[in-house]
């Protein structure tokens, strides 16, 4: 899980990328979830998160806090 100080730092360009590169793993966990692979379930609830925290911060830069 990516901590929120390292998101802090990162530019719009870079958030955007990571929030690119979650969706692709999230994707892929529920195909692997879906063909009969059993990925830790922790790992759908730990990238959900991040992917709500790079979405608040990208959130925050937009409104200029």
């Amino acid at each position: 899980m990516i901590k929120l100080d390292e998101l802090r730092k990162k530019s719009q360009a870079e958030l955007l990328q990571t929030l690119e590169d979650l969706s692709k793993e999230r994707f892929s966990l529920r195909i692997k979830r879906g063909s009969g692979l059993n990925p830790k379930p922790n790992l759908f609830r730990e990238n959900k998160i991040t992917i709500a925290r790079v979405k608040t911060i990208l959130s925050e830069m937009k409104n200029g806090k």
